[in-house]
């Protein structure tokens, strides 16, 4: 059985502060679906046995901690969702979207239940498929950019595999969106750590906020993202200026999760002129396709990132972000193409 810190639940004041930058109550407006009104039933759910009536007020949370970056209390909201989320799964209390994502990763070993070949955008580069026996540092590329994003994956893996950076033989879902919406990721992680330990690794390396935040946080891995590896080698990497202003999208959990904001801010401004969005950094509001939201109420989830497209400079030619999630959902939207990866903006400028 999962366990909730009551001192959480406890040391919530009901004070409305999280209550003004919920992502999900923006949209759809019923105290239910706020981060107050969530504290308040989980700790409904901690004396009951059932809690099925709290299904969709904690499934339409993308767990993108704007609460508890403005909670005066130090609590953090996020986790006690995560928490509860698992005692109802312990209950058989789930959607059936949280069963078919189950289901998906457990027969294909990725979200989005694909049968083809993991690491078949290696193609693009001529490179052998074979990774390394042995290796310091891989790139994890993630579901999403293996599969929606190969493009992206291949430009990644291209620049790292100059500094000696490999892949895992066989990589599957990271977990993330078991783990984030209440469900049992053993079987991911034991499987991507048996790989890990096999080749001795020492630094994951990885482009998808999600895979960030979970190998992190969850797998307790010594973890670099993509931005902050470019920024690091940013004078390796042979780019060039280019005449157009872009803006930079935060994504939740490499931004104010894990607090890398100035590393991909640092690339940008290698190759051309940066303009904030009007919400950034740690206030940044969220793509909505965080925390099983994108799965489960996608409606919700395409409002949530269609509010988010608002903040945008009109005189931005690209919105750039760090997270092929985001780049989804900001996309389709209404983005129309206009949201790429920082990877891609990097590729855009390279003179080789």
């Amino acid at each position: 059985m999962s366990v909730i810190d009551i001192d959480q639940i406890r040391r919530c004041v009901r004070c409305g502060a999280c209550r003004a930058v919920c992502p999900s109550f923006e949209v759809l407006g019923w105290e239910t679906f706020n981060t107050r009104g969530r504290m308040i039933l989980i700790g409904k759910i901690l004396d009951e046995v059932d809690g099925s009536w709290a299904l969709d007020s904690l499934g339409t949370c993308t767990t993108c901690a704007l609460c508890s970056q403005m909670c005066p209390a130090g609590v953090t909201p996020s986790k006690v969702v995560e928490d509860a989320r698992r005692i109802l799964a312990s209950r058989k209390i789930t959607g059936s979207w949280q069963i078919e994502l189950r289901d998906r990763i457990s027969s294909t070993g990725n979200s989005l239940g694909e049968t083809g070949r993991r690491h078949n955008w290696l193609s693009m580069l001529g490179a052998d498929a074979s990774p390394a026996v042995k290796a310091d540092q891989v790139y994890f590329a993630g579901c999403m950019a293996s599969y929606r994003y190969p493009e992206t994956a291949a430009r990644t893996f291209g620049i790292l595999r100059r500094f000696g950076v490999s892949i895992l033989p066989s990589e599957r879902c990271c977990g993330s969106p078991l783990l984030r919406t209440g469900l049992d990721a053993s079987g991911c992680m034991e499987e991507n750590l048996r790989q890990m330990n096999e080749m001795d690794v020492d630094v994951v390396i990885t482009g998808c906020a999600g895979c960030y935040t979970t190998l992190k946080n969850d797998y307790g891995l010594k973890v670099m993202s993509v931005a902050e590896f470019l920024a690091s080698r940013v004078s390796e990497l042979e780019i060039g200026p280019m005449d157009f202003t872009v803006t930079y999208h935060d994504p939740c959990h490499l931004g104010r999760v894990n607090g890398i904001f100035d590393q991909p801010r640092r690339v940008i401004r290698e190759i051309c002129d940066l303009e904030e969005m009007r919400r950034s950094r740690e206030l940044a509001r969220c793509c909505g396709g965080g925390g099983g939201v994108r799965a489960g109420y996608r409606k919700v989830s395409l409002e949530i990132a269609r509010r988010r497209l608002a903040d945008a400079p009109p005189e931005a030619k690209y919105i750039v972000t760090a997270c092929p999630m985001c780049v989804r959902n900001l996309n389709e939207a209404g983005g129309h193409g206009r949201v790429i990866d920082l990877v891609d903006l990097v590729a855009m400028a390279c003179r080789r």
